[in-house]
């Protein structure tokens, strides 16, 4: 699936919602559902994110999520998102996506 600026999206349901709490040392989301194949993340502070199979962990040195600002990825089923913080603790948002 190529990426699409998120002001092309077509239409789409969300599906669950789920926060994981932003701290000093990575952690991940709960499992995506097997229909999920993209999630919208927001977050109450900067942070870093990874996306991947199994248990990911966030490192300094993975993708930026800046604050308040929603960004939708590409994932696959069974996938979880971790965050660790770039600052103070905060919250991260996560919507799964489905067509």
């Amino acid at each position: 699936m190529a990426s699409r600026n998120f002001l092309a999206l077509d239409s789409a349901r969300l599906g669950a919602a789920q926060e994981v709490t932003i701290g000093a040392a990575s952690a991940a989301s709960t499992a995506f559902a097997s229909t999920t194949y993209q999630i919208r993340v927001c977050s109450t502070i900067a942070c870093r994110i990874k996306i991947g199979d199994g248990t990911p962990t966030a490192t300094a040195t993975d993708a930026y999520l800046p604050p308040n600002i929603a960004e939708y990825f590409t994932t696959g089923p069974s996938q979880k998102i971790a965050v660790i913080q770039e600052a103070a603790a905060g919250k991260l948002s996560i919507t799964e996506i489905s067509q």
